[in-house]
């Protein structure tokens, strides 16, 4: 499309921004949102669609932006919703992000500056092959970066911030969605659907360029719980049965050739202890449970129980009770009734000149909890790489092909519709 191969993106300079403001998610909270910081970010997103001219953008009382583009053609083309979660991940530190542009990438090893141990190497990241000439963004080397999700809220900003600047380009009312909480599994728990009034969605939160996502794992989370015996430490022979060492026993009886993250790739799913809290005499465990079948997610659950039970035999005077709570589930099972939503966006993703490619996420998004809550909402890419960690990367040139496509897929709605 002419009018964006002439447009002068404002994706980068959001980008650098947004990153600079400290969102870090809290599982443990019970709030919504679970950090009150989140919405810092949000009120920046909100003046910032209000500069642009979108006068309902509004920031709620849990965290979440709504705003509308609004629609320019006569024809009646289905509402579609794009949408980006504002919370990082509390898997590594947030606060006091130090974005680096490294420009021109040749291939070369990328040092960070703050932490000199911290090197991206091409052998480690093989996506950086295709980057050769792109300016890379990384964090200093003491943080994450960001960019899960940041670069997808930057993008779709800029995508609408394009689409009210080019009101002759016909589209449909588009609806934007900020969501925080979604790296703790909360990004939809209170959003407002009959608010939204979209009838499909995409999420903007994918890694490769190019890629669009119709597949999630399904997943589960369980809690084992121990009661042991306890006892003084200094009379405790025959006595003490120590609920601490038996869910250290019961981790340990995990299998590590498969059924764990470290051993699996594709489409296999896993195990994962991801918490261990207790004293000698209570203790608990948490687990995610992952795959991308869900009848495996109950073997997965019976191999669990089965191992509780093992260990538990060589301590007679101790239990052990096992929660197991759904989380989301595969949201291709969704999707493939609603096969336009996939096709527009693999045809939106053409005309940005790239191949589009099918792919599976391993892990779960926003749209696997929409999609199921009836709003059909695949995942398409935004750039980011290594997330969750200190060697967190993206690529300017990948962010702008991620504001194309965003634009592209407003056109595609609007010609394709019948």
């Amino acid at each position: 499309m002419d009018n964006i191969k002439n447009y002068s993106f404002t994706v980068l300079d959001r980008f650098m921004k947004y990153v600079t403001i400290d969102t870090q998610s809290d599982p443990y909270s019970e709030t919504t949102p679970s950090t009150e910081k989140q919405k810092n970010l949000g009120r920046l997103l909100v003046e910032e669609l209000q500069q642009m001219g979108i006068a309902d953008a509004e920031l709620d009382e849990y965290g979440y932006v709504y705003a509308t583009v609004p629609s320019t053609t006569e024809k009646d083309v289905p509402v579609i919703c794009f949408c980006s979660h504002m919370d990082t991940s509390p898997d590594c530190s947030g606060a006091g992000v130090v974005p680096l542009i490294h420009r021109n990438y040749q291939k070369q090893d990328l040092i960070l500056p703050d932490d000199p141990a911290q090197v991206l190497r091409l052998k480690d990241h093989p996506d950086l092959r295709s980057q050769m000439g792109n300016d890379i963004i990384t964090a200093s080397g003491t943080t994450l970066l960001g960019a899960d999700n940041k670069a997808g809220l930057a993008e779709i900003m800029d995508a609408a911030n394009f689409l009210i600047s080019h009101p002759e380009i016909k589209h449909g009312t588009i609806r934007l969605l900020f969501t925080p909480d979604e790296e703790i599994g909360r990004g939809v728990d209170k959003v407002n659907l009959e608010k939204l009034g979209a009838k499909y969605a995409y999420t903007v939160d994918g890694e490769t360029c190019g890629s669009v996502e119709n597949e999630t794992f399904s997943a589960d989370y369980a809690l084992l719980k121990v009661k042991g015996v306890s006892a003084h430490p200094g009379f405790a022979k025959g006595n003490m049965e120590s609920a601490l060492k038996i869910v250290s026993e019961i981790v340990s009886f995990l299998p590590k050739d498969r059924l764990s993250p470290e051993s699996t790739s594709d489409k296999e799913g896993f195990i994962h202890p991801v918490a261990i809290r207790g004293t000698v005499e209570e203790a608990s465990v948490e687990f995610i449970l992952r795959d991308f079948d869900e009848k495996e997610l109950v073997n997965h659950e019976r191999i669990l129980k089965a191992i509780a039970e093992e260990v538990l035999e060589g301590y007679p005077n101790s239990s052990f009770t096992l929660e197991v709570k759904e989380q989301y589930r595969n949201m291709k099972l969704v999707l493939d009734d609603h096969p336009d939503v996939i096709r527009f966006a693999e045809e939106a993703i053409r005309r940005a000149g790239l191949q589009p490619k099918r792919q599976s996420i391993r892990g779960g998004t926003d749209g696997s909890r929409l999609s199921f809550m009836g709003l059909p909402c695949p995942n398409i890419f935004a750039g980011e790489h290594a997330f969750h960690g200190k060697q967190e990367w993206v690529s300017v040139q990948d962010m702008q092909k991620a504001v194309e496509t965003i634009v592209n897929i407003a056109i595609v709605w609007e010609e394709l519709t019948l």
